[in-house]
């Protein structure tokens, strides 16, 4: 993202309380954030790690959802999991 002009926000209308950003442009889903209603104070935003420069530095801390995890997915024995709560 160069510049606020290519950012947009949807606000889904089952949820007021989150909103999700992404590129005008290219359609690429950049942000996510909670804490805009009564059920969430303050503000929390999240960042797509997939739309960071190289190298990131991340790692994966937790897996969740890996109940649910398709055929196709190979989990990490190295990185804890939470099964699907």
């Amino acid at each position: 993202m160069v510049s606020d002009a290519s950012l947009a926000w949807h606000h889904p209308a089952d949820d007021p309380n989150v909103a999700y950003g992404f590129c005008r442009e290219c359609g690429a889903s950049l942000f996510w954030k909670v804490g805009e209603g009564k059920a969430h104070q303050g503000d929390t935003i999240a960042i797509c790690a997939g739309t960071l420069d190289l190298p990131s530095g991340l790692h994966t801390e937790l897996a969740i959802f890996t109940d649910d995890a398709a055929d196709y997915h190979t989990i990490d024995p190295a990185v804890p999991t939470r099964g699907g709560e």
